[in-house]
Order: structure tokens, then sequence, then C-alpha cells
């Protein structure tokens, strides 16, 4: 762009005109944000569906072709892989979309994945293409429909609708029978959760809990009403006097009732977080980011690849039509291993990974962030270790050094001489020989270049 193009088409947000926009009813908070419920987002619960489901997001979801076995292909980049990986909608990115989506499903149990802007109607005949996705919660279930709140990015409200049950994608948690259950684990968790923090805000709310022991014997109602008149001259002192001090007579005896009761409430929400913990297949070193690779190795069997296969699975089902998955299409997810890997044995893992001809050298150093070699060697799969044959390095060597010679032929035969006898800028190369010579001695390898005349 030329100076006087950047100085016509400059533009800066604070100095120009506001744009005349209809923006619609706007909002202090997200109003598409995903929120808890059922009191989920008052307890330590939040932050296990919050660590699972970071981590499921992370593992990306393709859409690929396979072969006749099943084997990975290709990526196909189509409307599909950009809504999974790149652009969700106009408010989530492909792995914001699938977060919200785990968080949603641990939360009531079924999440549905609605597509909101196709190419064509998806109760239609045919097959529609998926430009935009969001989660919806599933209010209702109908024999074939089901009846969802989803948030309208036109309007920036929540709505209901009816859709039917074969266009959209809907994700039951794998481990519902321990999450969501009325009677799961995790729900007698979250019960207890909720009467400790009734016991919290008790011994916290500024109660005294307090007995004052009279010096005379209270049966009278006359004896009562004397008794009541002096409790509230002692409330009356606590409550106005600046340091919550009042005084008593030398008879008077104050017993102090708010002593912490012995309860088993909290061995109980030990016992219950251990025993969840052990039935989804987390550890608290999970949860730190303290773990060995082996826990994380069980972690991710256990727990994130159910999930993973839970979605791709249905999204499978009902935004891939029979006609392309007979012809090779599918949605696969690749978790990088490489991840669990510390830095001390990545070298010792390379080295087999390229040894063994399973990894090329440029496929290794793109998983621990180096640009690729343009070797061309780099690029296959070989053992570095091996020495090639005498013949295939001899070939090899002819097939780089030749070019080289005949560009520096065309150089000499360009200068504006002839070259000697018959020979052309075309002309076929000497071939170099290990051939005796005449003399006993072997001659030495290599390309001549021809001479011009010397006139």
């Amino acid at each position: 762009m030329g100076f006087l193009d950047r100085v016509r088409n400059a533009w800066n947000l604070f100095k120009n005109r506001d744009p005349t926009w209809t923006v619609g009813p706007g909002s202090g908070l997200r109003p598409d944000r995903m929120r808890f419920s059922r009191g989920n987002e008052r307890s330590i619960i939040t932050s296990v569906f919050n660590k699972i489901a970071i981590d499921v997001a992370s593992v990306p979801i393709h859409h690929v072709k396979v072969d006749d076995q099943d084997r990975f292909s290709e990526i196909v980049k189509d409307d599909l892989d950009s809504v999974l990986n790149i652009e969700a909608n106009i408010d989530q990115t492909g792995r914001a979309f699938i977060q919200d989506a785990v968080q949603s499903m641990f939360d009531e149990g079924a999440v549905a994945l609605v597509p909101v802007d196709t190419d064509d109607e998806p109760n239609g005949p045919g097959s529609f293409d998926i430009y935009s996705i969001r989660t919806a919660r599933i209010d209702k279930w109908f024999p074939e429909q089901i009846r969802v709140n989803i948030y309208n990015d036109q309007t920036g409200e929540h709505e209901d609708k009816i859709v039917n049950k074969l266009d959209v994608a809907i994700i039951e948690n794998p481990m519902y029978a321990v999450m969501n259950e009325p009677n799961s684990t995790m729900q007698r968790l979250a019960r207890k959760l909720a009467l400790l923090d009734v016991v919290d805000e008790q011994a916290s709310s500024g109660r005294l809990d307090m007995i004052i022991q009279l010096p005379y014997v209270i049966k009278t109602e006359a004896r009562r009403q004397q008794a009541e008149i002096r409790r509230q001259d002692i409330a009356k002192q606590l409550a106005q006097g600046p340091y919550g001090i009042a005084y008593t007579d030398g008879t008077e005896k104050v017993i102090q009732l708010n002593r912490p009761v012995e309860n088993n409430l909290m061995k109980q929400i030990e016992y219950l977080t251990n025993l969840l913990f052990s039935q989804i297949g987390i550890t608290q070193a999970i949860m730190d980011g303290s773990a060995e690779p082996k826990v994380l190795q069980n972690y991710y069997v256990r727990i994130v690849e159910p999930i993973l296969s839970a979605f791709v699975d249905e999204m499978k089902r009902k935004f891939l039509t029979k006609t392309a998955r007979t012809q090779g299409h599918s949605l696969m997810f690749f978790r990088d291993p490489f991840k669990l890997i510390p830095s001390s044995e990545l070298a010792d893992i390379a080295d087999k990974m390229v040894r063994n001809q399973i990894m090329s050298p440029n496929e290794m150093r793109q998983k621990i962030g180096l640009k690729p070699s343009t070797d061309p060697r780099a690029d296959e799969l070989r053992n570095p270790n091996i020495s090639e044959p005498a013949g295939e390095a001899e070939e090899e060597y002819k097939e780089y050094k030749e070019p080289m010679a005949a560009s520096a032929i065309k150089s000499v035969g360009g200068c504006g001489k002839p070259l000697p006898g018959n020979q052309t800028n075309n002309s076929p190369l000497p071939r170099f020989s290990r051939e005796d010579s005449p003399s006993g001695k072997k001659k030495k390898s290599g390309i001549k270049t021809p001479r011009g005349p010397t006139g």
C-alpha cells in the first residue's frame, strides 16, 4: 500500500465517528456463557468439571478421510472441520465450544449440539453444511424431537426451540451413573457440601450463644419477667457498646456455648471426595498438576478418552451422511502423547522413533517446536544409523551433482565463445569412471567441464 493510499484509508478507533450500528440489548455479563446449576457452582465439584473439560478440549477433533481399513489418510479442510477447530460461532472458538459442551454435559447429564447456520434446511431430504454450532440445554424429551434452550446471537437472548433428534448431536455423560443420578456419589457429595456451607454461615453469623445463670430460681411469672428484663439489658449493653462489653452481677454466671460441636460431617465429605475420585479415575495429584506420567495416562484413558469417543461417535452419526461414511469420511480425535513426556526423556524417545522408522526427522522436529529441515532425507522414514549401500550412494551422488554441473556448463557456454568441436550446451556430460588408468592408478571420480577455445 502506497503512502497516499495509507493516508486516504487510515482509520482510528477513537478519532473516527462511531458507526451507526443497531447493537440490540446489552448485558453486563456475557449472556451466552455456561453457568452451573443445582448448587454445583458453590462447591469443589466445579473445579473437577472445569479440569476435565479443559483436558478434553485440548485434544483436537478433525474431519478426516480413511482408507479401506479405516486408517487415517488425510484431514478434510471443510466447514465442519473449521467449526470444530477454528470458529464454532461468533462468540466461541472451536476449543471453547468443546469446553462449554463438556461442562454443560457434566452439569445437566446430557447436552445438545445444535447447528445454527447451515446451507440448507436440516429437516430436508439432502445433506447440509454446518457454518456455526452452539450448545443447548435439553428441557424436554419427545419421541423424535427435543425442546432445547439455546442462545440466539441475533437477539442476545435465550430461546426455546423444538428440533429433530436426527439433526442435532445429543451427547450423554458417559459417567452419568456416578455424576448425575439422584443418589449418585457426586450428588451425595454436593448435598454434604451444602450442609457444610450452612454450618459455616451459622458459625460466622455473630451469635454469641451463651446462657446467663441468675442467682434465683425462676418458677413464677414475676421471676420470668425479671429474667427477661435482665437478658434484654445484657444484649443491649453488648449491642450498643463500642467494644461489645457488658456487666453482670457478682452472683450471676455466664456459660458460653459457641464452642465447635464435634460431628462427622467433614469426615463424610472427605470419604465421599475420595470415593468420587476413585470412581471417575482422578486423583489430587492430577488436580494440582504433580501427577506422574503413568497416573496421567490412566486419567486420559479412563476419563478423557470415553468423553471424546462419545462426542466423536455422535457427531459422526448425525453430521456425516451414510454416503459420506461409505466414501471414507469420518471424525477422529488426535491426542499428542509427547505432552506427557518430560524434556529429559524426549531425546531418547526421538531417537527410538526415528531409528525404528515410526516418524521422520521433520515430524519429530515439529513435535518439539523446531522448523522443518530442508534436507530431502529429513522427510524419509529411514534409519540414520545404517549406512547405505555403495550403489545407492553413487546414484544419489549423481542425482544431486549432475544438475549442478549442468548449470556450470551453461555458464561457460554463455560467455560468447563457442564450445570446442561439435559440443553444445545440450551435449551429454562426461561421466566419471572408477576404471584403472594406463599408468596403473585409478582416476579420481569427478565431473570435468570442457574448456573453451584458446583463440
